[in-house]
């Protein structure tokens, strides 16, 4: 069922005076979309936000888990930089894409699971739950499963604390290696033009009902820094195509991007 959503506007309003329904409600309304975005400057308190409550509500970050999960990776050196390489065992990883060795410049833009999942039993449990409670990274828990608690286990984050995790990651708040950083923050561009850099990430929780879509990020322009978090009920597979969808929608009609 369709829920009706609330808009809050901060700093600047999107409301025309003639009455006609901001751009995201149309959109979201239009293609019967459940779900909700944040756009947030980082040099200015404008922020523009559909659906507050929904904002507010946690979900499992599935790949948009592999933002901090890269970091910690590079940080206990089970990878050494975003060229070392974890062999592909020779078994169907169920996408074309994911069926050969894999590093983080490959495995981060394809959002390759069982790279991180590697990684992960290689981590383990307790030194996860140090990051997430030292980082604050949405309820910081993890689950009793370390190769899949981003997929389908405890972890849950909100789209309002994606935004400050990002604005985190962005201004390198948090205690990771400065090298560790600059290849996070290459392996994440999706798109780069003379007048913005776009980086960004996708997510899509699919061992849950309703499914939940995801694509977070930030846009460096010349004069400021946007960020971004959008997450949406995904009802079948079509709806996938909305989260980026939805995002590049509010950054156009804002004019952050063209």
């Amino acid at each position: 069922m369709k829920i009706k959503l609330g808009i809050l506007f901060l700093g600047v309003c999107l409301l025309c005076s003639c009455g006609q329904k901001n751009f995201m409600e149309e959109y979201f309304d239009k293609n019967e979309v459940d779900g909700t975005i944040i756009i947030s400057s980082l040099k200015t308190d404008k922020e523009y936000v559909y659906n507050s409550t929904r904002s507010e509500k946690k979900f499992l970050p599935a790949s948009t888990f592999k933002i901090l999960n890269t970091l910690i990776a590079l940080e206990e050196n089970v990878v050494k930089d975003e060229y070392d390489i974890i062999k592909w065992d020779g078994k169907d990883k169920g996408l074309k894409q994911w069926n050969k060795d894999q590093c983080i410049s490959t495995a981060l833009p394809e959002s390759c699971v069982w790279f991180y999942q590697e990684i992960a039993k290689e981590v383990g449990l307790e030194k996860y739950g140090e990051y997430l409670t030292k980082l604050q990274y949405g309820n910081s828990k993890t689950g009793d499963k370390v190769d899949t608690f981003w997929l389908e286990g405890d972890i849950r984050i909100s789209a309002r604390e994606q935004i400050d995790f990002l604005k985190n990651i962005y201004n390198e708040s948090y205690e990771f290696d400065k090298e560790n950083y600059k290849i996070l923050k290459k392996a994440m561009i999706v798109e780069e033009t003379p007048k913005y850099v776009i980086r960004a990430k996708t997510g899509w929780a699919l061992r849950v009902s309703p499914q939940i879509g995801w694509y977070v990020g930030y846009v460096e322009t010349e004069n400021d820094v946007w960020f971004f978090a959008c997450n949406i009920d995904i009802e079948d597979k079509s709806y996938s195509k909305f989260r980026k969808e939805i995002v590049y929608n509010g950054l156009k009609e804002l004019k952050i991007i063209e």
